[in-house]
């Protein structure tokens, strides 16, 4: 299974969306609420959107672990993961708009989510290396 980098850069991208439905990504107080000094965290659980994106980027991730033997299948889906991660991130910066300004700041754990698109970029340059040097050898023989 972990036959290549870009394994572990799947895998560890797979187990940061894991961990974004548990940490959180922004907190403070949330404006319109009637209810003074209303202390919320914003996961990956608070947003329908943010909790299907998530888990839609472990579960590509992880499935594209295991498509080692078709690289370019798997470069497809990993892009395609990232472009999804990307996504999730501004879904993340637009649900921090409903926190007040001088009541709210980002969480260290946020540096989870936004590690997700570096680890999938980072795969997929891995995967095109990989693929790159698997033809420059077929063209040797």
């Amino acid at each position: 299974m972990i036959q290549r980098i870009q394994s572990v850069f799947l895998l560890l991208a797979a187990i940061s969306a894991g961990l974004t439905l548990k940490f959180s990504f922004y907190s403070g107080i949330v404006k319109g609420l009637n209810t003074p000094n209303q202390y919320y965290t914003l996961n990956a659980t608070g947003n329908i959107f943010l909790l299907i994106l998530t888990v839609a980027v472990a579960v590509a991730s992880a499935v594209a672990i295991f498509m080692y033997k078709d690289r370019r299948r798997q470069l497809l889906v990993t892009v395609s993961t990232a472009i999804v991660a990307a996504c999730n991130l501004i879904l993340y910066f637009s649900e921090t708009e409903k926190f007040e300004r001088g009541q709210a700041s980002m969480d260290l754990t946020s540096i989870i989510a936004i590690g997700i698109p570096v680890w999938l970029v980072l795969a997929a340059r891995s995967i095109y290396k990989d693929e790159k040097l698997v033809k420059s050898v077929d063209r040797l023989r």
